[in-house]
């Protein structure tokens, strides 16, 4: 039995082709040549046929002692045989097939999200021997470790540093980040993007599904596999439902003594549109989703997003870029080109992130610099016999003297929000003060001020800064409550506390040291580039560090939701007009299967609209 169900699924296509000729033939002889038995002979033939894999599955469903629509359709076909409507059995079997044909190519259309990322990873590369040479691998058989030469128009096979050369990278398919990114040496690439211009060689940190890229497909292909809360009570409906219909028919045939009236409730009574409606909308809108860089984990997700009326964010790397920059400078003696030149070169020797703000600001080396580290105070500098400090305002009144215009401007510099590096010479002929602050990222408040009109009554900023500080940056946004100095576990409890309030809360951090928050909120949305702790402890990643997609996967959860609804919708009212059309004496058997059958297309189009839904950012 199991080799001829697949016979029938693997030439599904074909068969349908012949149903499809054996019909057009069989009302060919029936309206043209009026051959009445020639064309009862082949309706029989086609309703034989295409009756069996609809009896072989609902057998197997019998089985596991499940009722399936292939039980119903398969009793109402027989019942059909019985009565002589061979017509009606045909037609009843041929309009199924078709139904099942649509539904296969609807999921693949919908999947279409993950089957072309499949199809974009990167099968083989070109690994830089020892000698410098290079021979192209399976990346399967690359380790972490090894080098890769990528050029221009080649997709990256892994994810890596780039340890020399530039270029250009599409990185949409990671992202879905249309324009392009310049990457230099240092950077992070990842497995998928594709180099425009440029040639460079990467040291692999990641390769095949252990890379950012791979988890992506991983992630997306089981996301779409969860069933929505919907979807597992319209499950839990049709186990009782399909039973129910069958009674019916029962009772409907006993009262009315009406075989074929009885075997038509079956037919019509099939819930098709309905169990194919909310997985259609799921998959399209996951799907949809993956394409535009935002990673839900399942459906049920969707089911959460949706409803959500407050968010929680985290400061560093969420609301802030999460990388200090060098915000101002106050040079109180010396001349300032020459200051910030000896600042940032002795500053690049070190990887403090204050230190690297201030290395960003001059490139140029020195020579023979040497270089003292005064852990947790700062640094002592070398340089032609003279010495320098940098680091704190008491590391420098330490090692050269107190400065009551140096204090004024530390004090200034730390009421606005700034950390503050010193710069000093042994006499303070050179003296300057450098403000270093995490700068608000540019979208941070078109993004939120978005939020307000997609129906999030609530903002809320939880830092582990001073309050002062936290206070700053919510001051520039539409924040409505700012808590700070909050350690990971108070944030958890915050949100836990808000959940008892009624709130349906959304936490957004960067899935690192916020993992108690997120575990508490109703949905928590890792923002960044994919790490692997955002990975497992979110339940929604947004792969592109841009604050804009939290709106575009709230919007498109209320538009997958509305859709599984109004996919629901149709579904039962089919039903209910068939069985009024069908007492009512207006439908019968063919015409009922019919409409079913059209309602499946109704609702699988109206889930697909969710592949082409964009909403712009």
């Amino acid at each position: 039995m199991i080799r001829l169900q697949q016979f029938f699924v693997k030439y599904r296509k074909q068969l349908l082709l012949i149903y499809t000729i054996l019909l057009l033939l069989a009302e060919g002889f029936k309206w043209l040549l009026h051959m009445d038995l020639s064309y009862q002979v082949l309706m029989l033939i086609m309703g034989i046929v295409g009756m069996i894999p609809i009896v072989l599955t609902a057998i197997s469903s019998l089985k596991v002692k499940l009722i399936s629509i292939d039980v119903l359709v398969s009793l109402a076909v027989i019942g059909a045989f019985i009565i002589g409507e061979f017509n009606e059995a045909a037609i009843v079997t041929w309009l199924f097939s078709l139904g099942d044909m649509l539904e296969e190519l609807t999921l693949k259309k919908t999947r279409s999200a993950v089957s072309d990322l499949t199809k974009m990873a990167p099968k083989t590369a070109l690994v830089v021997k020892d000698d410098g040479s290079t021979e192209k691998e399976d990346i399967d058989f690359i380790d972490p470790g090894e080098k890769v030469l990528i050029k221009t128009g080649d997709q990256v096979p892994v994810d890596g540093k780039i340890i020399s050369g530039s270029g250009y990278f599409n990185e949409a398919n990671v992202n879905g980040e249309s324009k392009l990114a310049n990457k230099k040496v240092g950077n992070e690439i990842y497995a998928g993007t594709i180099l425009e211009n440029g040639i460079l060689t990467v040291k692999a940190t990641a390769v095949a599904e252990d890379t950012t890229f791979g988890k992506i497909i991983e992630m997306v292909e089981e996301a779409q596999d969860t069933k929505s809360h919907a979807e597992k009570l319209i499950n839990r409906f049709s186990k009782y439902y399909t039973p129910a219909v069958l009674i019916i028919a029962l009772i409907v045939g006993l009262i009315t003594k009406n075989l074929k009236l009885a075997i038509t409730v079956m037919v019509l009574g099939c819930p098709g549109a309905l169990v194919i409606g909310v997985p259609v909308s799921t998959v399209a809108g996951i799907g949809n989703g993956a394409k535009n860089g935002i990673m839900f984990k399942g459906s049920q997700v969707m089911d959460q997003a949706h409803k959500i009326d407050e968010i929680a964010f985290d400061k560093t790397g969420t609301l802030t870029v999460g990388h200090p920059e060098v915000n101002l400078i106050e040079v109180l003696n010396g001349q300032k080109n020459e200051i910030i030149k000896l600042a940032a070169q002795i500053e690049s020797q070190s990887n403090h992130p204050l230190a690297q703000a201030i290395a960003k600001l001059n490139r140029q080396k020195l020579a023979s610099i040497k270089i003292q580290t005064v852990k947790g105070k700062g640094v002592i500098a070398s340089l032609k016999n003279k010495k320098y400090f940098l680091g704190s305002q008491n590391f420098i009144v330490e090692n050269t003297h107190a400065n009551d215009k140096l204090d004024r401007i530390t004090n200034q510099f730390s009421q606005l929000g700034n950390s503050v590096v010193v710069f000093a010479n042994k006499d303070q002929s050179q003296l300057a003060v450098f403000g270093i602050k995490d700068q608000l990222r540019p979208e941070a408040k078109a993004a939120l001020t978005h939020l307000k009109k997609l129906g999030v009554k609530k903002l809320v900023l939880l830092s582990g800064d001073k309050q002062e500080t936290a206070e700053q940056i919510a001051a520039k946004l539409p924040i409505d409550e700012v808590h700070g100095q909050m350690l990971p576990e108070a944030k958890a409890a915050f949100i836990k506390q808000e959940r008892t309030k009624g709130h349906h809360i959304a936490f957004i951090g960067d899935g690192i040291n916020d993992s108690p928050a997120l575990a508490n909120a109703n949905v928590a949305v890792a923002i960044g580039s994919g790490t692997d702790i955002a990975l497992e402890v979110s339940d929604v990643v947004l792969v592109k560090d841009d604050l804009r997609k939290i709106n575009y996967a709230i919007n498109l959860s209320k538009k997958t939701v509305l859709n599984m609804n109004e996919n629901i919708v149709i579904a039962l009212l089919t039903v209910l007009i068939l069985f009024i059309g069908l007492f009512a004496g207006y439908v019968e058997m063919a015409s009922g299967m019919f409409v079913h059958e059209f309602s499946i297309l109704v609702v699988i189009l109206n889930g697909m609209r969710l592949i082409k839904f964009n909403q712009k950012s």
